[in-house]
């Protein structure tokens, strides 16, 4: 009798838990055809030659070997790396605070005002991007603002449209730890400020190391806001860099660059993992410390 095979009271049937093997061939198949592109466009920025589909040997010309092309030389593209780098750094550093700010805010406040500010956070992952960057140009051009076309207009639209994604994850994470911790601090002694600082807070933290992770994996890999709201070529990151010089008949440094984006956001990833998994070392809120815990954050 196979091991797929069980008995039960009137008989024998079929495991119902069986290795699903037409769910995981197509699994299979989708990673092969999302991964298989992306190998070749990194394996192609070794190439020794100008030829993006031709293999001439390794290199690692397009990177820093050639005096004029490569991505280290290349005016042009070390811009291009150095203004994605700043975008995710500035726009993090900014919209993390705020979403925790807002989060606790709205979790803590009661009424009308504090749900239709929920629901208008909730609106901005349903609009689509394009029409905000629109509306940000309009404002930025026509309107007399102290900001104007480019690093800062791209942050603050970047600022806008990020926002709430820290929000949700920890609103999230109250959720989950509840309100008898704050109250049990409060109860021996501790001011509401006191027991949000010392406990509330340091319990907030996978979420909000989580959502760090994500605001900057996200910003630089974006291109519709960065590329409505630049000005010039100073202020083009890699995701524009790469659009307008794709179809230019481009060396294998677009490869190299486009690299080092993907090397920046597995690296932010894996970073974050660890950490994520030291900080829920002895967290028993937080289930499962493992990928798929961080990816329920995420």
């Amino acid at each position: 009798m196979s091991t797929r095979a069980l008995r039960g009271p009137i008989g024998w049937y079929r495991d119902p838990w069986r290795r699903p093997r037409v769910l995981a061939g197509v699994t299979v198949l989708y990673l092969a055809w999302s991964l298989l592109p992306v190998l070749i466009a990194v394996l192609f920025s070794f190439n020794d030659g100008r030829s993006r589909t031709n293999w001439q040997g390794f290199s690692f010309r397009w990177y820093w070997g050639d005096q004029t092309r490569s991505v280290w030389h290349d005016a042009a593209l070390h811009t291009a790396l150095l203004q994605t780098l700043k975008l995710g750094l500035i726009t993090t550093i900014i919209t993390v605070p705020l979403g925790v700010l807002f989060a606790i805010g709205i979790d803590r406040w009661r009424g009308r005002l504090p749900s239709g500010a929920n629901v208008l956070m909730l609106i901005s992952f349903v609009i689509p991007e394009v029409l905000l960057a629109v509306a940000l140009l309009f404002v930025v051009t026509t309107l007399a603002l102290p900001i104007g076309l480019g690093t800062s207009a791209q942050v603050v639209g970047l600022v806008t449209y990020q926002v709430a994604y820290p929000a949700v994850l920890v609103r999230a994470r109250l959720a989950t730890i509840g309100k008898q911790y704050e109250e049990a601090a409060t109860d021996l002694g501790a001011s509401a400020f006191g027991a949000l600082r010392r406990v509330t807070l340091p319990m907030l933290m996978p979420a909000i190391f989580a959502s760090t992770v994500l605001v900057f994996a996200d910003v630089i890999d974006d291109f519709v806001l960065v590329r409505y709201l630049s000005m010039g070529a100073s202020t083009e990151p890699v995701s524009v860099k790469i659009y307008n010089t794709a179809r230019a008949a481009p060396t294998p440094a677009l490869n190299a660059l486009a690299t080092l984006l993907l090397v920046a956001s597995l690296a932010a990833v894996v970073v974050g993992f660890l950490v994520f998994r030291r900080m829920t070392r002895n967290d028993d809120t937080t289930g499962d410390r493992g990928i798929g815990a961080f990816a329920g954050e995420l």
